[in-house]
């Protein structure tokens, strides 16, 4: 500028001590011509206030070497950076471009399509792999559809070939057809030949329960399915006994916040090997008493006896099977997956795997499951199996961990009546086997009912009736209540128990109350509380409580079913993991596309003493905004996905837990199969992030700070889902993603928070932590250069602490973790039971 007097910035004592500072060009300086600051020209001073460079303001004025240029120690060169390298501004030797990087002369940042390159050889064996198994399955099941209608033909063809015309005519006899007159034809022969023949569970329905030795000592050459099943039994429990017996004595139970019980002086016994109704009008306590009755709720007074023994009934759950009303069954796994799983986590832990996939074998021809056990068994909104086989997957569940008893809510509720009897018959042959089966069931069909052994009525929370099915109506008809002919027994019972017991009795007493009263006033006959009790020798006894120490897989061995079943949910549900990936990819693309235009420059500072009065202006934010773009796009791409891991699936969760899997088990192998999930997610953003913006920060850093940035994520999804409903986690994810994101140390500073003394809530969320990283991976290269310190003190970040960073994001996605099992564990505990 004309008339302006330069400023000597570097003494000669300096000058001889460090020359020309690393980064800088000083062409014409020496030790007689020391660096100079000359006034700026207008357009100069306008360009380095807008945070670009100018041309040297006077002949002896240092200037940072330009980027693409490097400027070897003395700066008194300034050379094209060559191909194959790059130079940011400030260079002082070229660096070396990776493999796959494309670095013409003069390059300013190292693009690498390595990753990219990868990138895309992945996706293509992903799709290319998913194409193949479509195809492998649908051909196969072509070819399963194709047998079947072979052999389907082959067993027409006798038939057909039976009658195929004959050349000439021949006389028929009558004695021949027995079942056909020269007047009529009578169709009974051949209806009778087309009933469909019992198999599975159902063969027992007829029979004796003394076929049940048969069973048992079949010879090998005739051993059937029922056989088998009958001794895997035998093997499991170690007994020939299969059922437990219950006895209750004025068993009570009263909620704690509520001033009415809602059971109360209810007595009675349940023996083994029986099929057992619960039954009562809404409101009558016919849940509480069977919830209470196998150790899911603490009775508040009373005492409970099994095989005689009193105590806890909790501790028998390993041998108790309950089928709760909803069929709670994993949509994505096969029938055969859903109830081999269950077999694996809860039968004896010295049992191989050969024996246990024997085991359901067996168990899915008894149940009339093997012609679907390869299919999948589906929602109930989009079903592939029938409603009756869910509900027989649904008790196969249970029947796989051989349990002594089986409790089930409503069983036939949504059913047709054919799939209903069907259950039913199941139940039937169970029992036949010496289980112990009791059933909430409503308004049953009279077929139904009187499949029935024995009955348990229930009105106001009181015993109405516990005996034999057979004697209910005699009961009834001893206290003077009609039954109608051609009714079904159960629907005028269930009116005699809900209060209208006056249609059916002219006079007298036909209330609820008065029915309790009589069977109190019975019961209090000394030997009629245990005249139905069994009796148990104490090498029962001990059997029993050894049978129950040795079920279950070992907690290592639960952890690793749930890890590959959770793998196989996910590869069953592959659009939504392709499509987290495609956001992920999308993500990345777009954050790269917002930092294109700094080709990778996005810090500027003051420059290093002496030359500070050269600067430009400070750009300190760039970097922490750029975290910030990364953690908000990590954020909304894994929020929502990371919610679904487990909110989908709490009522699968409260079934096993109840069933007496082992809860953090099955927590580890979820998390466990995130993993996968979340490394093939950040490659996709980091990727593209890194293509497009070619930060100072390497790829592999990046891909650390952001794979534990996507760790904590899913931590926080998971504490989420534990606390909210399944339609309202992904949102509320999402938002706490975008909070956790913006609380990472950009606006309002570090600096600014420790004066407001709550600078541990930044420190709290990973955003902080990822900031931190970046910060440090990005400014510190550039130490040679500026001040690097004042940026420091300015947004109050720690420099040079990058492994502590990615420490404390692994710690904060553990805490996260750490909290949401809690909540799994403790939060709706009654579920549980």
């Amino acid at each position: 500028m004309p008339g302006a007097v330069p400023i000597v910035i570097q003494n000669s004592t300096a000058w001889a001590e460090k020359g020309c500072l690393p980064g800088f060009y000083c062409a014409n300086n020496t030790a007689n011509s020391l660096p100079q600051y000359c006034p700026p020209l207008p357009p100069c001073e306008v360009a380095r206030l807008s945070g670009g460079n100018c041309p040297p303001q006077g002949w002896y004025e240092p200037v940072l070497c330009d980027a693409g240029y490097y400027c070897p120690l003395g700066g008194k060169e300034k050379i094209e950076c060559p191909p194959g390298y790059f130079c940011i501004h400030g260079s002082t030797r070229p660096t070396k471009c990776g493999i796959g990087s494309w670095c013409p002369a003069k390059a300013v940042r190292d693009t690498n399509f390595l990753p990219v390159a990868f990138l895309l050889l992945l996706d293509i064996l992903l799709v290319a792999g998913t194409i193949w198994h479509k195809m492998r399955s649908r051909y196969n099941k072509k070819g399963q559809q194709g047998n079947k209608t072979g052999a389907k033909m082959l067993r027409t063809i006798p038939a057909t070939r039976k009658y195929v015309r004959e050349p000439g005519y021949r006389q028929l006899d009558d004695e021949q057809y027995a079942g056909f007159t020269d007047n009529d034809f009578p169709m009974e022969p051949t209806i009778t030949a087309f009933n469909r023949r019992p198999t599975g569970f159902e063969r027992l329905g007829a029979l004796e329960a003394e076929f049940i030795e048969d069973l048992r000592n079949g010879d090998a050459e005739t051993k059937t399915d029922l056989h088998l099943f009958v001794q895997s039994l035998s093997k499991c429990l170690g007994a020939t006994k299969f059922g437990l017996s219950f006895e209750f004595q004025d068993l009570g139970f009263k909620p704690p916040k509520s001033t009415k019980p809602i059971l109360s002086d209810v007595s009675g016994a349940i023996n083994a090997g029986s099929l057992w109704g619960v039954m009562g009008a809404s409101g009558a306590g016919k849940s509480t008493f069977v919830n209470v009755l196998m150790g899911k709720t603490a009775h508040t007074g009373g005492v409970t006896r099994v095989n005689g023994v009193a105590g806890k009934i909790s501790k028998y759950r390993k041998i108790i099977g309950y089928v709760p009303q909803d069929d709670i069954v994993l949509p994505e796994l096969t029938v055969r997956e859903n109830i081999l799983h269950s077999a694996r986590i809860r039968l004896p832990s010295n049992w191989t795997d050969s024996e246990i996939q024997n085991h359901v074998d067996i168990l899915i021809s008894c149940l009339k499951l093997a012609h679907v056990q390869d299919s999948l068994v589906g929602s109930p909104g989009a079903p592939v199996i029938s409603g009756g086989q869910r509900k027989r997957v649904s008790i196969g569940m249970e029947l796989a961990a051989a349990p002594m008893a089986l409790f089930l809510d409503e069983p036939t509720s949504g059913l047709d009546a054919t799939a209903a009897a069907s259950i039913m018959a199941t139940l039937k042959a169970l029992s036949r086997l010496g289980m112990t089966i009791v059933t909430i069931i409503h308004q049953p069909r009279q077929e139904i009912f009187d499949s029935l052994d024995s009955l348990v009525l229930l009105g106001a929370g009181r015993m109405i009736y516990c005996a034999p099915q057979a004697d209910m109506q005699p009961h009834f008809e001893s206290l003077g209540f009609q039954f109608p002919d051609h009714t079904n027994p159960a629907d005028v019972m269930g009116d005699i128990i809900a209060g209208e017991g006056r249609n059916y009795k002219a006079n007298g007493d036909a209330t609820v109350q008065g029915l309790i009263d009589h069977w109190t006033t019975r019961q209090k006959d000394p030997g009629s509380l245990n005249k139905h009790a069994s009796t148990f020798s104490v090498a029962e006894t001990k059997s029993l409580s050894t049978t129950v120490r040795q079920r279950g897989a070992p907690w290592y061995k639960q952890i690793w079913f749930c890890y590959q079943r959770s793998l196989l949910q996910q590869y069953r549900m592959k659009s939504s993991f392709f499509f987290e990936l495609g956001v992920g990819a999308l993500a990345g693309f777009l954050i790269g596309l917002a930092e294109l235009n700094q080709k990778g420059q996005n810090f500027r500072g003051i420059f290093n003493d002496p030359y500070e009065m050269l600067s430009s202006s400070i750009d300190y934010a760039a970097v922490p905004q750029m975290s910030l773009l990364v953690g908000l796009s990590i954020g909304l791409t894994a929020s929502a996905p990371g919610v679904r891991i487990f909110g989908e699936e709490k009522l699968v969760y409260w079934r096993e837990a109840a069933a007496g899997h082992n809860r953090f088990a099955y927590y580890r192998g979820k998390v466990l199969s995130t993993i996968p999930r979340m490394v093939l997610a950040n490659f996709h953003f980091t990727t593209m992030f890194i293509l497009l913006a070619t930060p100072v920060i390497g790829w592999f850093p990046a891909f650390a700070a952001n794979l534990l940035y996507f760790y904590c994520i899913y931590g926080l999804a998971s504490c989420i889902s534990m606390i909210t409903r399944r339609e309202d986690g992904p949102l509320l994810a999402v938002m706490m993603s975008l909070i956790v994101g913006v609380l990472n140390g950009m606006s309002p500073t570090l600096r600014k928070v420790r004066s407001w003394h709550i600078v541990w809530i930044w420190r709290a969320s990973p955003g902080t932590w990822l900031a931190e990283a970046y910060f440090t991976q990005n400014i510190s290269p550039l130490a040679s250069i500026y001040r690097i310190e004042f940026a420091r003190e300015a947004l109050g970040y720690l420099l040079n602490k990058f492994s502590y960073d990615l420490l404390m994001l692994l710690v904060i996605g553990t805490a996260l973790r750490i909290f949401a099992f809690l909540g799994l564990r403790f939060m709706w505990r009654a579920k549980q039971r």
